[in-house]
């Protein structure tokens, strides 16, 4: 598939990151900043969520998936647009794709989740199934960018999916610009590197954390060592989260982030629970993993206002991992 040239830091500005708001603006929500006060004391910080499980998809992603396809029709026409996605960037691209009179054609894991598998249909995404490994997802996403001339756009690692992603924390630093931290879960690293430009373009010292599953724990793997690491298996409950770094989001994270903390299974479970109960919101195991974080390192977040992206809402009912 096409390669997207490497973008230079200096693409990334805090007008390109403000430009990319405006012109998404009229295809998302702007979703609230919510509290609990429960949570608030259970951390010993003052935590604002920017609940992007209300967002339109149930995630955050319809912002990076919607800047991309703007770009993508200024600068030339396609026939069509492809992806590979376990689930919330495919409902994105579809749903951005029907609002842009674009056809989106989606590649699916075998294992992603049913109920993300019939959202991408209702929103006119044409799903094709492959097995649940990067290699498969990327050469059918090749195979039909090859015969139907669609552009492909990555769910990650991609400029103009970054920039759409930080607009959720430009957002919530509109609305909040004295938090001293936001927390981001991090898989393929869009939300996370869209997130700490934001903090630094628009933040008043604002630090951006990491979010991440220690059974796929390559984003804090790779800031260690200086390159992209892998992962050897994608066993976590938190399924959005099971992709990797790219050479798009791995430099800027590289500068602006200096702290990912890892969580395990259970407190991933726990945090969700907690989310459930306490604030009322139907939030997904990757949502989760920011808040899990929060309360495993209560000694850098006590008695800070801190931010936490509550990246989306897409759960299997059926298979709820709290309830098993």
């Amino acid at each position: 598939m096409t390669e997207t040239p490497h973008t230079p830091e200096d693409h990334y500005t805090p007008e390109s990151l403000k430009e990319a708001h405006e012109l998404i603006v009229p295809y998302i929500h702007r979703t609230p900043v919510m509290q609990s006060r429960q949570l608030n004391e259970l951390a010993g910080a003052e935590l604002f969520f920017k609940a992007e499980n209300f967002q339109r998809g149930g995630s955050y992603k319809i912002r990076g998936a919607t800047h991309a396809l703007i770009r993508l029709r200024q600068s030339r026409d396609a026939g069509g647009v492809v992806t590979h996605s376990s689930g919330n960037f495919a409902q994105a691209l579809s749903l951005a794709a029907r609002s842009l009179g674009m056809q989106a054609h989606i590649v699916m894991p075998e294992n992603a989740p049913k109920v993300k598998r019939e959202a991408v249909s209702s929103y006119g995404g044409q799903v094709v199934l492959c097995a649940p490994t990067l290699e498969a997802r990327e050469a059918e996403a090749a195979r039909i960018e090859r015969e139907t001339g669609a552009a492909f756009i990555h769910p990650s690692n991609d400029p103009m999916v970054l920039l759409g992603q930080g607009t959720a924390c430009l957002e919530l630093l509109e609305t909040h610009p004295e938090l001293d931290r936001v927390v981001a879960p991090v898989g393929g690293g869009g939300l996370l590197a869209g997130t700490s430009l934001a903090c630094a373009f628009f933040g008043r010292d604002c630090e951006p954390v990491g979010a991440e599953p220690l059974a796929v724990d390559d984003a804090y793997r790779s800031l260690n060592s200086g390159r992209i690491e892998k992962n050897e298996s994608t066993d976590t409950v938190a399924d959005g989260l099971r992709t990797v770094l790219g050479n798009h989001t791995f430099p800027v994270l590289q500068r602006h982030v200096r702290t990912i903390i890892r969580v395990e299974e259970d407190e991933i479970i726990r945090a969700m629970r907690l989310v459930w109960e306490r604030m009322k919101l139907v939030v997904e195991p990757s949502s989760a993993v920011a808040l899990a974080a929060v309360l495993r390192d209560p000694g850098l977040f006590r008695g800070t206002r801190t931010g936490i992206v509550i990246s989306g809402g897409n759960v299997d009912l059926d298979n709820l991992p709290f309830s098993r």
